[in-house]
C-alpha cells in the first residue's frame, strides 16, 4: 500500500512538472562591430523587477537560461567595457524557442563615468546610422493594425512614411516616389520582392517576403551610411534567421493572404548546423481548386517560399546559404461580363493576363579574423520577370459584345549576378572602419509592343537583349570623441556601365550627441544617386524598323541631397519623444527633352508602366518637412504610438513650372493603441486599432476627346496636378487570441485583421472609363481604395 502511494506521489509530481511546459532562452554574445564572441558576460532575465534567471557567456560567446514559462520578459547583459544591453517585451511561447543574439557596443570610457544603455527599440542594427533609421521586429510586423505581416505596411506607420494605395504596399518617403525605395536582404540588393510587380515599382498587393523567417532588420528613411547606394527615398535592410540547431520546430498558418508550413532544426547537433525552410500557396485560389465560390471571378494565384542553410565551421567562420522567390498570375476577364458592374470601370475595357516572379538565392561566409576585425563576403544570384498581354473588348449599346482586338503584350526578365565584400576593423575602443564594394552583373532579356488605335498597327516598344553592370565601392568610418559624442563620415561610390554619364561621388556624414542621459542630438547628411528602371534605358520610340534607337540610353543618376536634424527624448522608461526635420535636393532628374510637366518623380506606383518620350537629366525638386513621434513602448500591458508629418514635395519639369508632386499630400497622421489582456497565465487576447490620415493626392485632368480617340487616358499637361483629392481617412483594428498549451510545447493563436472598418470610400484616383450602353454619360469615374476587408488567420507553433 505504502509503495502504491509513493508511486501515486511520484507520478503526480511528474505530471505537475510536465504541466509546467516550459522554454530556454539562448543566443550568443558579440562585439558589435567585429562580432566576435565574448566570454564571460553576464546575461539576465527580468519578469518586471524580479530575476527569473541567468546564465555567463562561454568560450564562444553563447549563453543559455533554460526553465522560463511562456509570457514577457526582460533581458539584460552586461559586460565591463560595453555599453549595457536591454531588450524590453521578450515574448517566450511555448512553441518556439527564443534565440537571441546581443550585440554588445564597446565604450570609449572604460570607467562608470558614463551610463549607455543600449535598447533594441532605440537606433539601428547598422551601427553606422546616426539619423532617420529604426530597427523593428517580426512582432511589430504582427502587432500594429492593418500591417498584414507586412515589412512595407508596417513602415507606414512610422513619421514620414505613408501608403501611396491601399491594394498594394508601395511606400511614400518624404514625399518621394516609392520608387526610390531600396530593398537588402542578407546583405545583397534584391529585386522588388512582391507578388504582382509591375517594372519600376518597388511595391505590390501581396509580399513574398514572410515575417516567420526575417530575423530583427532596419530600415532608414533619409542620409544612409555610406554601404547603401542606389536609393534616394528609403532603405529595406532585411536579415533572415538561423533555424534551431537544437531541436525541430514547425509552424503552421491557414489565413485569407495564404495557407503556408514553416520549418526549422538541426542539419547536425555535432556541428550546430540547421536549415530553415518556409512554403505559402494562395488560399483563395485554393478555395477555388475546392469549387468554393469566392464572389469573384479574377483569382490571384500565388505561392512563394524561402529557405537558410547554415554551418558553422571549426575555425570560427560560418556559411549560409539562403534563398526567397516566388511566382504570380491573374486573369482579369472583362469579356465574360454580362452587365455592367462596378469592376468595370478602371481597365475594365480590357481582358488582362498577367504573370510575375521573382527569386533570390545566395551564399554567406562571415568570419571574426580577430578580436578587432569581421569579414563577410556574399555570392548571390537573382531573377525577376513579368510579363502582360491584353485584348480590348468592345461593346455595342445593350453591353453585348461586338469585338476583342489585341492591344499591348511584353516580357522583361532580368538576371542578376552579385558579389558583395564588406571588411570591418575596430581600431581601439574609439574607432571603426567599414568598407567593401558591391558589384552586380546585368543580363536583360525585353520585349514589348503595342497596338495604336489611329493607325490599327503594333509597333514595337522594346527589342533588347544584353547586359551591364552596377559597381558600388564605399568606406565608411565612426569615431567616438566620447561615448556622448559620435562622428560617422564616409564615401560611397557609383558606377553603371551604361553609359559614361552614370559615375557619382558621394559623401556622408553623421554626428549624434548625448548632452545628458535622457536627450540626444543628431545631424545627418547624405548624397545619394539612383539609376531608372533598366527598361526605361532600352526603351525605343513606337517603330518596326530595325536598328532600333534606345533613345534614352545616355541618361544618368538622379541624385539627391539629404540634410536632417533629429532631436530624442526618453521622457520616461517607456515613453519617448522624436522629432526629426529634413530637406532634401534633388536634381538630374529624368524630364522631357521639350518643355512639358513630366518627371521621373511622379512615377513608381500602380500596375502601370511609364514609355516617355526621349529624356535629359535637367529635372529638379524638392521636399521638406517636420516629423513627431509620441512612442509608448509595451508595458503595463498596452502600448502606443502618435506619428505625424507635416512636409511640401515638389519639382519642376523641362517647362521649368514649379508644381506639387503626385505624392505631396502636405500631412499624414497615425495613432497606433494595443492591448494585452491576460486570460489566465496560458492565454491572452490582444486588440488593436490603428487611425490614418493624410492629404489627398494631387492629379491632372482628362483630356475626354483624345482619350476616346485613344480609347485610353490621356492628361491635360499644362494643367499637371493641378487638383486635388480629398483627404484620405482610414480605421483599421486587430483582434487575435494566443494560448500556450500546459501539457505540451505548442502555441495556438487566431487572429483577425479588420482593414477600414468603417467602410469609408477613399478616392484612389479619377478614370477614364465610358460606359458601353450609355455613350453621352460622363466617362470620368472615382476609383475608390479599399472598402472593408476582414483577414483572417489561425496559426500553430509546435
Amino acid at each position: 500500500m505504502k509503495k502504491t502511494i509513493l508511486l501515486f506521489l511520484l507520478f503526480a509530481v511528474f505530471t505537475g512538472v510536465r504541466a509546467q511546459t516550459t522554454q530556454t532562452i539562448r543566443g550568443k554574445v558579440a562585439d558589435k562591430e567585429s562580432k566576435y564572441g565574448l566570454v564571460g558576460v553576464a546575461v539576465a532575465l527580468y519578469k518586471d523587477s524580479a530575476l527569473i534567471g541567468g546564465a555567463t557567456t562561454d568560450a564562444n560567446g553563447n549563453y543559455r537560461i533554460g526553465n522560463v514559462e511562456p509570457g514577457r520578459y526582460n533581458l539584460r547583459a552586461r559586460y565591463l567595457g560595453y555599453a549595457p544591453f536591454e531588450m524590453k517585451n521578450l515574448v517566450v511561447n511555448a512553441g518556439k524557442e527564443p534565440i537571441i543574439n546581443i550585440d554588445l557596443e564597446e565604450m570609449a570610457m572604460k570607467v562608470d563615468e558614463v551610463e549607455v544603455v543600449a535598447n533594441k527599440k532605440e537606433g539601428t542594427i547598422n551601427e553606422m546610422t546616426s539619423v532617420s533609421g529604426r530597427t523593428f521586429s517580426v512582432e511589430e510586423t504582427n502587432r500594429y493594425a492593418g500591417s498584414r505581416g507586412d515589412p512595407a505596411r508596417m513602415a507606414s506607420n512610422f513619421a514620414g512614411v505613408q501608403g501611396a494605395d491601399d491594394s498594394r504596399n508601395d511606400i511614400v518617403v518624404r514625399g518621394n516616389s516609392p520608387m526610390g525605395v531600396l530593398w537588402r536582404l542578407e546583405g545583397v540588393d534584391i529585386p522588388n520582392p512582391n507578388h504582382f510587380a509591375i517594372e519600376g515599382t518597388t511595391g505590390g498587393p501581396v509580399s513574398i517576403l514572410n515575417n516567420k523567417v526575417l530575423d530583427n532588420s532596419d530600415f532608414m528613411t533619409g542620409a544612409f551610411p555610406a554601404e547603401y547606394g542606389n536609393s534616394i527615398a528609403g532603405v529595406f535592410d532585411l536579415r533572415m534567421r538561423n533555424g534551431n540547431n537544437e531541436k525541430h520546430e514547425f509552424t503552421g498558418q491557414f489565413g485569407f493572404l495564404g495557407t503556408e508550413l514553416t520549418a526549422e532544426g538541426p542539419i547536425s547537433r555535432e556541428k550546430r548546423s540547421s536549415y530553415m525552410v518556409n512554403y505559402r500557396y494562395s488560399t483563395l485560389k485554393l478555395f477555388e481548386s475546392l469549387n468554393i465560390p469566392i464572389g469573384t471571378g479574377a483569382v490571384p494565384k500565388y505561392q512563394d517560399g524561402a529557405f537558410k542553410l547554415n554551418f558553422p565551421t571549426k575555425k570560427g567562420a560560418n556559411i549560409s546559404l539562403f534563398g526567397v522567390g516566388g511566382a504570380s498570375k491573374i486573369a482579369i476577364i472583362v469579356s465574360d461580363y454580362t452587365e455592367l458592374t462596378e469592376e468595370f470601370y478602371g481597365e475594365g475595357n480590357r481582358d488582362q493576363y498577367f504573370n510575375t516572379n521573382m527569386a533570390v538565392t545566395g551564399a554567406v561566409y562571415a568570419k571574426s579574423l580577430n578580436e578587432n576585425t569581421y569579414l563577410r563576403m556574399v555570392a548571390a544570384y537573382s531573377h525577376k520577370g513579368s510579363s502582360a498581354h491584353h485584348f480590348l473588348v468592345w461593346r455595342d449599346t445593350a453591353f453585348g459584345i461586338d469585338s476583342i482586338t489585341e492591344k499591348m503584350g511584353y516580357k522583361n526578365t532580368e538576371d542578376k549576378y552579385s558579389y558583395n565584400l564588406t571588411l570591418t576593423r575596430k581600431f581601439g575602443s574609439r574607432g571603426t572602419l567599414k568598407a567593401g564594394v558591391f558589384s552586380s552583373y546585368f543580363n536583360y532579356f525585353l520585349i514589348d509592343s503595342n497596338r495604336s488605335e489611329i493607325t490599327y498597327q503594333f509597333y514595337n516598344r522594346q527589342d533588347y537583349s544584353g547586359g551591364t553592370f552596377l559597381v558600388q565601392p564605399f568606406a565608411q568610418y565612426k569615431y567616438k570623441i566620447t561615448d556622448n559624442l559620435v562622428l560617422n563620415a564616409g564615401v560611397h561610390g557609383q558606377y553603371y556601365g551604361l553609359n559614361e554619364n552614370s559615375l557619382a561621388i558621394e559623401p556622408r556624414a553623421g554626428l549624434r550627441w548625448t548632452p545628458a542621459p535622457r536627450h540626444t542630438l543628431s545631424l545627418g547628411y547624405g548624397m545619394h544617386s539612383q539609376v531608372l528602371p533598366s527598361y526605361i534605358y532600352y526603351m525605343h520610340l513606337p517603330s518596326n524598323t530595325k536598328p532600333y534607337y534606345l533613345h534614352n540610353e545616355k541618361l544618368g543618376f538622379t541624385k539627391s541631397s539629404h540634410y536632417v536634424f533629429s532631436y530624442d527624448w526618453s521622457i520616461a522608461e517607456n515613453l519617448r519623444l522624436k522629432m526629426e526635420t529634413y530637406y532634401q535636393n534633388l536634381w538630374d532628374v529624368p524630364v522631357d527633352n521639350k518643355p512639358s510637366s513630366f518627371s521621373a518623380l511622379n512615377q513608381g506606383t500602380g500596375f502601370s508602366r511609364f514609355f516617355p518620350d526621349t529624356l535629359v537629366n535637367e529635372g529638379t525638386g524638392r521636399n521638406y518637412g517636420v516629423e513627431v513621434t509620441i512612442e509608448k513602448f509595451f508595458s503595463k500591458g498596452y502600448l502606443f504610438m502618435l506619428t505625424g508629418s507635416f512636409y511640401d514635395a515638389r519639382y519642376k519639369g523641362s517647362d521649368g513650372i514649379e508644381r506639387n508632386s503626385d505624392f505631396n499630400g502636405k500631412y499624414a497622421a497615425n495613432l497606433l493603441f494595443a492591448k494585452e489582456i491576460k486570460l489566465g497565465d496560458r492565454q491572452s487576447l490582444q486588440i488593436g486599432t490603428k487611425i490614418t490620415t493624410s492629404g489627398g493626392r494631387w492629379y491632372t485632368p482628362i483630356d475626354t476627346a483624345a482619350s476616346r480617340i485613344e480609347s485610353d487616358e490621356v492628361y491635360i499637361d499644362s494643367l499637371r496636378n493641378s487638383l486635388q483629392l480629398p483627404d484620405y481617412f482610414r480605421i483599421d483594428a486587430k483582434i487575435n487570441w494566443k494560448m500556450n498549451a500546459k501539457k505540451k510545447k505548442i502555441t495556438h493563436e487566431i487572429g483577425l485583421d479588420l482593414i477600414n472598418v468603417t467602410a469609408r470610400e477613399n478616392i484612389l484616383a479619377i478614370t477614364y472609363s465610358p460606359n458601353p450602353t450609355k455613350p453621352s454619360e460622363n466617362p470620368l469615374h472615382e476609383q475608390y481604395q479599399l472598402g472593408f476587408l476582414p483577414l483572417f488567420y489561425y496559426s500553430i507553433d509546435f
